[in-house]
């Protein structure tokens, strides 16, 4: 009996064993059995000739049909719908994806080529007595017959018999064969024999012979279908054979290389294979030579060089084919991880396929090239260096393209997501979470070219982890929560929200609402806010949730009711700790979104219920606060991540504030988490601090709403414990001494938000109590009093005095800064409603002031640490540092953020090191105090003196804002709050302080630029600045200090212009003039008049303006939400100085349209023009560099609206006088160099449209007006679009009567008319046509009558070379304008010379012409001229 192996024995004990069971000649104890293949028929004996590694095919030939499918790439392959969405990324060729899913019928015939069957022979079927031809059956061959080798199927054997059969009956005898051989050289032509020499035999020279063979090695001619055929490829053969001889040896390589490069490689290596076999068949017919050397000697050098270096270049050619052809060969010798023995059992046929994952792995290929590669990421999310040599062990190498490179791309994550194997799909999910959170974080942003996150968005990720959510395994859930946190979630943009809760207006927030909605669902402002809002919601319900998901994630993912899905895995499926603080970051970003998102989350059955009832209970097992516990299960303990969850949702609106107070219990919970300490509370210390810092955050929020002041009654000893303990963060060096401030600082925002509540209880008990019926809404008083709250105030003010002074030590202020603002809002807050209080005497209220101001804040101001914070602000300001509030490289249109991912550098507006809360806080303070006493307002002129505040004003609003994006509008908010209260404080001090006005241009310079920066929610502010500051006259000392007399004496010495200012007359009647210095004077006395024409025309945000009121004015029970309105950019346009004519404008329009007619306009319409052209004067004249954002095309865009609106409105003496006033301004030098009407202006669909209406109108109402003629005129200057100048000589041929602008009235030099020469052939015959035909004349339309015979005169003498259609044309019209019979016409047209405005004709004239152009005159009329030249000069 055979001893069996052992563990332990090698392999030559292996072979030992399998030596002596083969010659015991044993049966096996297993059989293998190999079952059919019914595609491949029963299995045949394999010969033993076969080469291992060369596969054997079962093959089946038919007569008349290639041995190979065709190719049918063009052809789209079938693909699944699933397949059809895959991942495409940027190496990828569009085209060639184009192409592949092309369907075309032209895809698969793309080129049809009929076969020519003139030359071949017919032959009719034999006729035989069957109804049908006779088939073909395989019986009829024997079965014995056995052709080929390897395994063949029967049906295949019997096809190769019959072919076999076949070609027997139809072969020559031998002694044909040996009379074709013999003949052979016989019937070679004479001619070859003598030119070119036979094919060589030597194996040494066969590469060469093509240069001497008489017949082609390729060619046969068969296709030709002609009797001639072979004549036809000898000519062409010997015709190559000539061109080649003719070729030196430079050229045939440059030639071959060039042809190289062009074939496909598969075609190289076929014709090489073709022209092997010729050889051999020349070999088997031996037409050898007697003297092949005597042939190479007798070729020229050159040739036999060629010959040579062909020869290599083929031989080199042909050598990456042998490789091919023997791959298989080499790879036994020197690939295989296995080397194959003989004495191996069923290892005779080696398979390489199966064999080739056991090779060792190439090593990464060094590309230096600007190429990109495709990326690929470790299991971390990190990314891999292309060159990374890293080992296999680490399971990176995984994959099969790039099979070298460790790591795995984009594409082959997303396809192990759709695993069937859980740990495959959990791991490519978690992969895909880290690359997204790396991404974010900007670690990509160098090292890849494009964004990630966009990528996997396009690519459908966010779909993906939305069907992994739905999957059942615990896993792949928590993998997909991981990923979708990540993707939507910055825990430091949730950081530095919660930093600027406690800022002076920072529990409001800006909805986290992506700004680049389609512009389709953008409405009129005209139609209703809440029918807008009703509409935008129908349209998204109606669209597909990727559409939606396109433009806003969260709201697609909302459509998918995501929230049914999170409330299951909390309430079901009870995940891990990670996973539940993952879903709650997630549910308090969707909560960020907006109301709507806001009242879906509390719609959504049992979601709040689940989060309050297991992760904010009022008792739990106190072992969680032990030191090392594990906690395996985050349900049943409270948790700060819900309790902030539910804040953010109550920021949502007070009506799910009362919701979530009064239905899911959080009154209690309130109360239970705030009237204990967190040292007492049962868990670990840093998570009970966040708890009791959000607890106080979510009364503050209700408070804010007039809610839940109830509870203040019965927590007041809480309060009051916590207030006497605030000095103690003095000296506490604990390392949670941050928390403990967040803390404080949230219950001092508490209170501010509970005493300006109470500031309101006696105002609202008094409209109660009147009963007055006209009021359609009556309000309860809130339950707390002024009484309750007014003891605050000296805890407050004992703390804040404390922590004042450490305002040295740079430390400890820093960590105390977000207490001591919110003191500050607070003292600021309360002495406003302190002096609101009908119960307090208004004499102690102005004592208690006067004493805060000097024992306070006067102290304060004198510290040098306060100078330098102001010195700080300049650094700190996101207006002058617009990259500080950039987005992010990795933002996503889609997915609103705020980039403060990584965290934001300490000298930033919400950096550790900014002076921005505390000075705004301070700022605050000092305005309610100058508000409620008018006459502490000298005391605080030393703040606008600051060197390091004016330093910042001065560079804020010379700097271009930065762009609004999420990421950039919530700290500009912060920003714009500083710059009001300094405006406002300066609009105290203009009519108190003597010395205030030398600051007063810099303040109104600030107001006007933030008029055009402040965003949506700050509406109240826009309206106090256009109320007190915009237009107040303080703010304009040129207009006492005698600055109309200076623009008269700017005008009278033409400073800034190279040419005395015009000024336009009036078509209407004679108007006297009046100089710029009485206009501005005339202005600069309406100012109160401007003013109410703008607050007139601002009317429509009069809803906004209500809403941002009640919130900065405190008044709580009016407030409807913390969240602010979406914002899409500023309040008011950059251009709002125009507004008020726009909006006529429109008006007209509008009506205009609807069939209206207005003959006259009212007389408040045109004192409102008035009032608008004053305006924009005095801007322009004194605050030029305001305007300077509105192009100067825009500008007089909107200045043509005076003529566009009703049909004499520009003829009012007034409205006419100022807007020549502006033109003048518009018409200076630097304002026509930056003049460009081809750029897309603001505001305006087509110049070209505008100006076609203007020369409409123009053309009906102008009545020959100057001034319509000028801005007629002003668009026609060369530079600008010749489309305009084609439109006036063209189609508007009629306004040329009535272009009367005197040369002398016009304000722009003709230079920029007539330089450089036209070049448009139309524009030029039309110039000519005017002219000649009369429809142009000087004294209609002098402008452009210079300007066309300037133009027609540089061309007729232009003897540059051009085409021959210019060239033609100028010679014609130099013929006619020769022959012209107005002698004065021609003699301009002949006799210009140059512009002179000092002339009376707008040019001066040759009194002879120069020789060269007589000449070429002379040349170009083929006549003499000599004797006509005294006429045409009289």
């Amino acid at each position: 009996m055979l001893s069996r192996p052992k563990p332990g024995e090698s392999e030559a004990d292996l072979l030992h064993f399998q030596n002596q069971f083969l010659a015991a000649r044993a049966s096996p104890a297993v059989k293998i059995v190999k079952k059919a293949d019914k595609r491949k028929g029963k299995e045949g004996s394999t010969d033993a000739e076969t080469p291992p590694l060369q596969d054997s095919k079962d093959v089946v030939m038919l007569d008349g049909f290639p041995d190979t499918l065709p190719a049918l790439t063009p052809a789209p392959p079938k693909k699944s719908k699933i397949k059809s969405a895959s991942v495409h990324f940027e190496d990828e060729d569009p085209e060639e994806r184009l192409e592949s899913h092309d369907r075309h019928i032209t895809a698969v015939f793309s080129k049809i080529i009929e076969r020519d069957t003139s030359a071949v022979s017919v032959t009719m079927p034999v006729p035989t007595g069957d109804p049908f031809p006779r088939a073909f059956h395989r019986s009829e061959i024997k079965s014995e017959v056995q052709l080929g080798s390897g395994r063949k199927s029967i049906f295949a054997q019997k096809m190769a018999a019959k072919r076999a059969a076949e070609k027997a009956a139809t072969a020559p005898s031998a002694a044909e064969c040996v009379q074709v051989r013999s003949t052979a050289p016989d019937a070679l032509d004479p001619v070859g024999s003598a030119g070119e020499a036979p094919l060589p035999s030597s194996k040494g020279d066969k590469d060469g012979d093509f240069l001497t063979s008489q017949r082609p090695c390729l060619i046969t001619g068969e296709g030709l279908g002609s009797q001639r055929s072979e004549e036809e490829a000898q000519a062409i053969h010997k015709e190559n054979l000539e061109k080649l001889q003719s070729m030196s040896e430079e050229e045939i390589l440059q030639e071959q290389a060039r042809l190289l490069a062009q074939l496909d490689p598969s075609l190289v290596a076929f014709l090489k294979s073709q022209r092997g076999n010729n050889e051999g068949q020349k070999k088997e017919l031996k037409m050898e030579l007697n003297r092949p050397e005597e042939f190479v000697e007798s070729l020229p050098v050159a040739q036999h060089g060629v010959r040579s270096s062909l020869s290599m270049q083929e031989s080199g050619l042909e050598e990456p084919v042998r490789k091919e052809e023997n791959m298989k060969v080499e790879v036994i010798d020197d690939d295989l991880p296995v080397k194959p023995r003989k004495e191996w059992i069923h290892m005779d046929n080696v398979e390489f396929e199966k064999l080739e994952w056991m090779k060792d792995l190439p090593s990464p290929r060094q590309k230096k090239t600007k190429k990109g590669m495709q990326a690929r990421f470790s299991l971390k999310g990190e990314l891999i260096p292309a060159d990374a040599d890293l080992p296999t062990h680490l399971g990176l190498h995984h994959h099969g393209e790039e099979a070298e490179r460790a790591g795995y791309s984009l594409q082959e994550l997303f396809h192990l997501s759709r695993s069937q194997v859980t740990q495959q799909r959990t791991l490519a999910l978690q992969v895909l979470g880290r690359i997204v959170q790396r991404a974010r974080a900007g670690e990509f942003a160098s090292s890849l070219k494009g964004s990630v996150l966009r990528l996997l968005l396009d690519a459908g990720f966010l779909f993906l982890l939305r069907f992994s959510l739905d999957d059942a395994v615990e896993n792949v859930m928590a993998a997909s929560v991981g990923a979708l946190r990540a993707l939507l979630v910055s825990l430091d943009d949730e950081k530095y929200l919660d930093w600027t809760f406690s800022w002076y207006q920072g529990m409001a927030a800006f909805p986290f609402v992506p700004n680049n909605e389609e512009e389709e669902e953008e409405e009129e402002e005209e139609v209703d806010g809440t029918e807008k809002s009703q509409d935008k919601k129908l349209k998204d319900e109606n669209k597909p949730d990727p559409d939606v998901a396109r433009y806003d994630v969260v709201k697609g993912l909302l459509k998918t009711r995501i929230q049914h899905r999170l409330r299951y895995i909390l309430e079901v499926v009870r995940p891990v700790p990670a996973v539940v603080l993952d879903i709650l970051h997630i549910l308090t970003h969707i909560a960020r979104h907006s109301s709507e998102a806001c009242s879906q989350l509390l719609d959504c059955p049992r979601l709040i219920e689940t989060i309050v009832r297991e992760f904010l209970p009022t008792q739990w097992d106190p072992k969680v606060a032990e030191p090392g516990f594990l906690l395996t299960s985050l349900h049943g303990v409270a948790c700060a991540s819900a309790m902030k969850f539910i804040r953010v949702l109550a920021s949502g609106g007070r009506n799910a504030t009362a919701r979530l107070l009064n239905t899911f219990e959080m009154k209690s919970r309130l109360s239970r988490f705030i009237a204990e300490e967190p040292l007492d509370v049962p868990l670990p210390r840093e998570e009970a601090m966040g708890l009791s810092t959000e607890a106080f955050r979510l009364w503050a929020v209700a408070a804010a709403y007039g809610q839940a002041c109830d509870l203040y009654s019965d927590l007041y000893p809480v309060l009051v414990r916590i207030l006497q303990s605030l000095p103690e963060l003095l000296s506490r060096k604990s390392p949670v001494v941050e928390l403990s401030v967040q803390r404080a600082a949230a219950v001092v925002t508490l209170l501010t938000q509970v005493t300006q509540t109470a500031g309101y209880t006696a105002e609202l008990q008094a409209k109660l109590s009147s009963n007055n019926s006209e009021d359609s809404e009556q309000i309860p008083p809130p339950p707390v009093a002024w009484s309750q709250v007014s003891g605050l105030q000296p805890f407050l003010e004992t703390s804040l005095k404390k922590i004042l002074q450490q305002i040295s030590q740079t430390e400890t202020w820093q960590t105390l800064q977000p207490l001591t603002t919110t003191c500050v809002i607070f003292m600021g807050v309360y002495y406003s409603a302190y002096s609101q209080q009908p119960s307090v005497n208004p004499v102690d209220c102005l004592e208690e002031l006067e004493r805060l101001t000097s024992e306070m804040l006067q102290p304060l101001l004198s510290q040098p640490a306060i100078d330098s914070m102001w010195d700080l602000l300049r650094p700190c300001s996101a207006l002058c540092n617009p990259l500080s509030c950039s987005p992010a490289p990795e933002s996503v249109g889609s997915i609103a953020s705020l980039s403060c991912t990584g965290g934001k550098p300490p000298l930033s507006l919400v950096g550790s090191k900014s002076p921005f809360p505390f000075l705004t806080a301070l700022l605050f303070l000092i305005n309610k105090i100058t508000h409620i006493h008018k006459g502490l307002t000298s005391k605080y002129s030393s703040v606008l003196g600051f060197r390091g505040l004016k330093d910042y004003l001065h560079q804020s609003w010379q700097t271009g804002p930065p762009s609004v994006t999420p990421s950039s509008a919530w700290i500009l908010r912060h920003e714009y709050h500083l710059q009001y209260f300094v405006l406002a404080l300066a609009q105290r001090m203009a009519g108190t302080c003597p010395d205030y006005t030398q600051h007063a241009s810099l303040h109104h310079c600030v107001a006007m630029a933030l008029l055009s920066r402040l965003l949506p929610g700050s509406e109240y502010l826009a309206h106090e600045v256009l109320l007190d500051l915009a237009f107040n006259p303080e703010f304009l000392p040129e207009g006492k200090a005698g600055g109309p007399e200076a623009a008269d004496f700017s005008d009278i010495l033409h400073l800034g212009t190279s040419a005395k200012p015009a000024q336009p007359g009036s078509a209407a009647a004679f108007l006297p003039k009046v100089t710029r210095g009485a206009l501005l004077r005339e202005s600069y006395q309406n100012l109160p008049s401007i003013r109410s024409c703008y607050l007139s025309h601002f009317v429509h945000l009069q809803p906004t303006l209500m809403r941002s009121q009640v919130s900065y004015q405190g008044r709580n029970y009016l407030i409807q939400s913390m969240l602010l309105p979406e914002v899409r950019g500023p309040i008011l346009p950059s251009d709002w100085p125009f507004f008020p004519l726009i909006s006529l404008y429109n008006k007209v329009t509008n009506a205009e349209t609807r069939g209206a007619i207005l003959n006259s306009l009212p007389l408040d319409l045109i004192n409102t023009v008035t009032w608008n052209l004053q305006w924009v004067l005095l801007l322009e004249t004194w605050r030029s560099k305001i305007l300077q954002s509105i192009p100067t095309a825009a500008k007089l865009a909107r200045l043509m609206c005076v003529f566009l609106t009703g049909s004499d409105l520009f003829l009012e003496a007034p409205i006419h006088r100022y807007t020549a006033a502006l033109l003048s301004v518009y018409c200076q030098p630097k304002a026509l160099d930056s003049l460009n009407l081809d750029a897309p202006l603001p505001g305006l669909a087509s110049f070209h449209d505008l100006y076609i209406s203007l020369l409409e109108q123009f053309e009906g109402v102008s009545f020959g007006d100057p001034l319509f003629g000028v801005f007629v005129l002003l668009p026609l200057q060369k530079r600008f679009s010749v489309h305009l100048r084609l439109s006036v000589f063209g189609e508007h041929t009629n306004t040329l009567r009535a272009l009367g602008v005197p040369l002398q009235q016009f304000p722009v030099p003709l230079e920029r008319y007539t330089c450089p020469p036209e070049d448009n052939l139309n524009l030029l015959r039309l110039y000519f046509r005017t002219l000649v035909t009369g429809a142009l004349r000087h004294t209609w339309c002098p402008v452009l009558y210079v300007v066309a015979v300037a133009h027609v005169n540089s061309f007729i003498f232009s003897q540059e070379s051009t085409t021959q259609e210019i060239d033609a044309a100028r010679k014609s019209m130099l013929r006619k304008t020769w022959l012209l019979v107005d002698e004065n016409l021609k003699k301009h047209l002949l006799y210009y010379r140059l512009l002179n405005a000092e002339s009376p004709l707008g040019f001066d004239l040759y009194e002879q012409l120069p020789p060269m152009r007589l000449k070429y005159l002379q040349i170009v009329t083929q006549k003499e001229i000599t004797e006509n030249a005294s006429a045409i000069d009289s």
